[in-house]
Formats: structure tokens, C-alpha cells, sequence
């Protein structure tokens, strides 16, 4: 296979500090890698300079193969704001738009001879129809006006513009740095199948972990300035880097216990140091510098504490918000619980963050009610990230928050020993914030919102520019934190570990509840296929139209359960189980003839309750089976 790209002995760093250095590898024609690594090891410095954004520090190189077409897609896009979405395609649709152009202006000047030669060219390049497919692909990636100023987009619209883009190029090698941030789950989903299918080259930078275990078969983490492959997935690299780890420190040891040894024998005899083996000493120098190698990982660690929560945290009331032709909410009614863990998922522009700005009243509702606990104490992690003065420093910034920290087991630190959980050592405590990556600054701001004891966490968009280990600490932080939380949030990994159920918005204020993960409600979506209404048997393959028809025209068969109905019928038979051990609990207690006159009574009352519970449970357990 031929090797699309050589990396060689790149390097990099800023002042004293080494992002990393003389780095090597190489990409061949069908890989499609990932690179890994935590935040602020120079990930994206090391994208910008293949793009040739940036320089290598020193003699390094990166060569392409020659005459082959790359794209490259940022991480944030930066348009001229006078021109248009289809300029902007246009322009940046690679060889094709140069041909366009050559032949326009062959056109204009009316040379015969060039004429011929850029007819010839459009014809080799099939670029006739250059704008239908500019408009085809925008439609696909749900852009409709092509008119549209650079300086009315969103971040998810400019971020699916700049796509349209790069895909209607057809590169044949494809550098991304985080392609899903600001993408909305569709968005996502269909690049994951467009990367998935095609036959491109790719190299790219996410902490999208399902996107990068289906979409790449090569791993590259960068680690102490180490480039480590591993050809797999992403499960796969899991696997192998424990297994790295583990037997780097194995050799470690091994080579510790050598040590001892050779030492005793340097010892023995120190004044006939001179006579013994040369080989041995230097041998010995070797085996030194081995022992004191050791892999230990470094992950933040999240030990804030939480404010007393009560029992009311947030109730809504027919709740409803309209600015101009916008409708974010309609008619949305529903009381938060203590510990409840909600995702809020739907398309760009639904109005999921005006919903937040709402509930923490940065907004005020056109109608309806939002009453709050009065021990609520919320945390909001805002899209926008982290607000700091020009020139301030790391620990001035934290010192404006607290100087003192309490922590979940009740122990109170100073705020520069609280940096140190969330992987900002002294030596980092007056950088100036403006110089920290862009994950740095996530995880500071992230800090920020902690340090404060919040007993509500709204979230919006948190993976964003978080690392892969990042979000592992943070994933098991909120599964077991004690409060509320309401996420928005486009990564479906993130959701599946961390969501009770979702808040889906369809669009014109409609929100509706589900009661599961992410990957619960796709598969309710698929499931639900031939239970749409016939609007949707147009878009039907003929061979499922035909299936659906002979099903609406035969003989009434029991009907398949809902995928609502069957969590409902999974979620009866486990209140069964504990409602039959509580009543067994109860009269073993009334039995036991150590009861108070008052346990008797409680006892009883609750015994005749449960008879109900269990009498009403069963009646729809078995209309639910039948």
C-alpha cells in the first residue's frame, strides 16, 4: 500500500515546556487513526503542523505522497463573515473549484485554445454538475439556504458547512481535530457512517469513543512523548494499553530486584572497584536508570463536596418560551427529583440551552411556573466555557472563588492543593490562563463550577475538548454523585454511562420524555419503524412498502409490546419482587412479638397497602402480557 504521509523527528515546545519531541510514523493508503492523548500533550499542535499551519521545532519533516488530494478540518471554523455558505463550499471544494474557475475565466476571455483545454478538464473531473452536488450534500447535512452570511451561522452550522466542504472534495487523505464537537447527534451519526464506509485515508483527534471505535482500525496515543500504535479499535487499544502498562511495571520490578543484586555485588568489594568487569559496571548504570522507570497515571481527581439538598429541587408549570418566531418551550410541565440524572438531547437551534438558561433563571419564561428548592445550589457548566481577565494567572483565578476548599469527605484544603486533583501541579499555578490549551481550560473551568459545593450540576455540551481519561473520571464522578443532574450533551457514550432517561427536543417547543439511555432510545426509533404513521410509507423501500401493506390487509395478530410498554412491564416484575419481600419483612416483625403499639399499627397499615400495590400491579402485568 502506498504510504500517503511521513512523519519525521517533529518536535515541539514553548519555553521550557515540551509538548513533545523527535516524533515519527507514518500513514498508509486505507488507515484510519486516531490520535490519543491527554489534554495539553500537544495533540493539536501536532495536527497543525502536518497541516503546515505551524513549524517543527528543529530538522523535522512531513512529506505527502505527491499529487495526492488532503483535507483538513479544524477545530473551529473562521469565515470571512460577507461571504456566503456556498462560496465558502465552493471555495474550499479543492480541484474541482480550481477547474471551475479556469474555465469561467477561459470563458470571459475568449481564447479558443484555453477553452478547449478547461472543457476538457471539467469533462475528466465530471464537474458540470459541481453546484447540484455543493446543494445535494448542504441538503444532506440539513443546510438549506445557501445565501446565508458566514456571520449568522452557529458553531453546528458552521462546523457542518466547513464538512460540506471537506467531504464534497472527496480527499483522499482526511485530517480532522475533533470533527464532532458542535455536531448534533444526526450530524454525527451520519459523518460516523460516511468516515465508516468510505475508502479514505484518515487521521484525526477525538474523544468521541464511539465514533472512534467504528469508524477507526488504528490507534496512536502520544504518552511522556512516546508515540505508542496499536491496530485495533477502541476497544482493543484498552485492552492492549493496560496490558502495556502492566508489563512495563512488571519489567520495572524485574529490573529492581536486579539491582539489588548487582549492587551488593558493586559493594562488595569497593577499593577493587577498578578490577572488576567493566561490562558489570556499565551494566549496572543501565539497570539504575531501568529500576526508576515506572508508569503511573496521572487522572484528575474529582473530591468536591456537595451542598444539603432537599426535596424540592425544580418544579415546572406549564411552561412556556417564545422570543420573535422562536418557540424553545411549550406547555412543558414536570417536577425534578433529588438525584435524578437527566440527558437532554435534539437538532442544533431547538432550543436546548435557552431550556437551561430557563431552569436557572437567565431567562424568564413568557408563561408558567418554575419554582426552585430553596436549598438549591446549582452549578452551570455553560458551552461557552471559562470567562478570565487578560494576563490572570491559574491560582488567581481559583483564589477569587475560594481559598479554601471542602471536600466530599468533609476535609478542608487550600485551593492551590485542590489544583493539584485536577492535574495542575505548582509548577502550573501562575501560568496565565490564555496560554493553557484548549482542554486545560475545560478542566479549570470545570473546577471552577465544583469548587463551589453544588447540589445541582446542569451541563451543557461538558465532553467538549475533554481528553478520553477526563471524561472517565468524570463519567464515574456523576454516576455516583449524590445530586441532580441535567446534561446536554451530543456524546452518546457520555449519556449511556451517566442518564436516567432523556428529555428529547423535536423542534417548536415539543419536548418529550423517554425513559432510557441513548442507545435505548435508537433502538426504540428502529423498532418503531412500521409504527409511524403513513405519512412515512412513502419513504419505505418498495419491499418493506409491500410488508407493510400485507400487514395492514391480514387477520389482526397480538400486537408486540411497545418499546415503552416493555420497560414498563421489566420495571412491574422487579416492584413485585420488592413490594413480596417488604411484605414478608413486615409480618415477620408483626409475628416476632416484640413490636411497639405504634410499629403494629404502621406495620399493618403499610401491609394493607402493598396488597393494593401488588393487586393493581398484576392486573397490568397481565394486561401487558396478554
Amino acid at each position: 500500500m502506498a504510504n500517503y504521509l511521513e512523519v519525521e523527528n517533529i518536535s515541539k515546545h514553548y519555553g521550557d515546556r515540551t509538548l513533545f519531541e523527535n516524533v515519527s510514523f507514518n500513514i498508509n493508503e486505507g488507515d484510519k487513526i486516531a490520535l490519543v492523548a491527554p489534554n495539553g500533550t500537544g495533540k493539536t499542535s501536532l495536527l497543525k503542523i502536518i497541516a503546515g499551519e505551524d513549524s517543527s521545532d528543529g530538522d523535522g519533516k512531513v512529506t505527502f505522497l505527491k499529487d495526492i488530494s488532503v483535507a483538513f478540518l479544524e477545530q473551529e471554523q473562521n469565515y470571512s463573515n460577507d461571504k456566503t455558505i456556498f462560496q465558502i463550499v465552493f471555495e474550499k471544494g479543492g480541484q474541482k473549484g480550481t477547474i471551475i474557475k479556469e474555465y469561467e475565466e477561459a470563458i470571459a476571455g475568449g481564447d479558443k485554445k484555453r477553452i478547449e483545454k478547461a472543457i476538457a478538464a471539467m469533462d475528466a473531473a465530471d464537474a458540470w454538475n459541481y453546484e447540484q452536488q455543493i446543494s445535494e450534500i448542504l441538503s444532506t447535512l440539513r443546510i438549506n439556504n445557501m445565501n446565508r452570511k458566514a456571520d449568522s451561522l452557529s458553531g453546528g452550522e458552521k462546523k457542518r458547512v466547513a464538512l460540506a466542504a471537506l467531504l464534497i472534495s472527496h480527499p483522499e487523505l482526511i485530517v480532522m481535530d475533533e470533527p464532532t464537537n458542535h455536531l448534533d447527534l444526526e450530524s454525527i451519526e451520519y459523518l460516523e457512517n460516511y468516515l465508516g464506509r468510505s475508502r479514505c485515508t484518515l487521521l484525526m483527534v477525538t474523544h468521541d469513543r464511539y465514533f472512534l471505535d467504528r469508524v477507526c482500525n488504528t490507534i496512536m496515543e502520544m504518552a511522556d512523548g512516546t508515540l505508542y500504535r496499536y491496530n485495533g479499535n477502541y476497544s482493543y487499544f484498552l485492552e492492549k494499553r493496560e496490558e502495556r502498562i502492566t508489563n512495563f511495571n512488571a519489567a520495572t520490578e524485574k529490573a529492581k530486584n536486579l539491582l539489588r543484586t548487582e549492587l551488593d555485588w558493586i559493594r562488595r568489594t569497593p577499593c577493587a572497584r577498578g578490577t572488576k568487569a567493566k561490562y558489570r559496571v556499565n551494566a549496572f548504570e543501565e539497570i539504575k536508570e531501568r529500576a526508576s522507570m515506572h508508569i503511573k497515571e496521572q487522572n484528575i481527581e474529582i473530591k468536591a463536596g456537595m451542598s444539603r439538598l432537599g426535596k424540592k429541587i425544580i418544579n415546572c408549570k406549564n411552561l412556556h418560551y417564545r422570543w420573535e418566531d422562536f418557540i424553545g418551550v411549550k406547555d412543558f410541565s414536570y417536577n425534578f427529583a433529588p438525584g435524578e440524572k437527566v440527558g437532554i438531547i435534539g437538532k442544533n437551534g431547538v432550543g436546548k440551552s435557552t431550556f437551561l438558561n430557563l431552569l436557572t433563571a437567565e431567562l424568564q419564561p413568557t408563561s408558567g411556573e418554575i419554582d426552585r428548592g430553596s436549598t438549591l445550589k446549582i452549578g452551570y457548566y455553560r458551552q461557552g466555557g471559562i470567562n478570565f481577565k487578560t494576563g490572570q494567572t491559574v491560582i488567581e483565578f481559583v483564589h477569587e472563588i475560594a481559598d479554601n476548599i471542602t471536600l466530599a469527605d468533609g476535609k478542608v484544603i487550600s485551593a492551590s492543593s485542590f489544583l493539584n486533583y485536577f492535574l495542575f501541579p505548582p509548577s502550573t499555578h501562575y501560568s496565565k490562563i490564555e496560554k493553557l490549551s484548549g482542554g486545560e481550560k475545560r478542566r479549570l473551568y470545570l473546577l471552577s463550577i465544583l469548587i463551589a459545593a453544588p447540589n445541582l450540576l446542569i451541563l451543557d455540551e461538558p465532553t467538549n475538548d475533554l481528553d478520553i481519561l477526563t471524561l472517565n473520571v468524570l463519567e464515574e464522578y456523576l454516576k455516583t454523585f449524590k445530586g441532580s443532574v441535567i446534561i446536554v450533551s451530543h456524546d452518546r457514550f457520555f449519556l449511556d454511562k451517566i442518564v436516567d432517561h432523556l428529555f428529547i427536543f423535536k423542534g417548536d417547543g415539543e419536548i418529550k420524555d423517554f425513559p432510557g439511555s441513548y442507545s435505548d432510545y435508537r433502538d426504540y426509533q428502529k423498532s418503531s419503524y412500521f409504527q409511524k404513521d403513513s405519512s412515512l410509507k412513502k419513504e419505505m423501500p418498495q419491499k418493506d412498502k409491500k410488508e407493510y401493506v400485507a400487514k395492514e390487509g391480514s387477520t389482526p395478530t397480538k400486537r408486540k409490546l411497545t418499546y415503552k410498554e416493555q420497560k414498563e412491564l421489566e420495571q412491574i416484575e422487579k416492584d413485585l419482587e420488592l413490594l413480596s419481600s417488604e411484605k414478608k419483612e413486615l409480618e415477620e416483625l408483626l409475628s416476632s412479638g416484640n413490636c411497639t403499639p405504634e410499629q403494629l399499627t404502621e406495620a399493618s397499615i403499610r401491609i394493607g397497602e402493598i396488597i393494593n400495590l401488588t393487586d393493581e400491579k398484576e392486573l397490568r402485568w397481565i394486561e401487558l402480557s396478554e
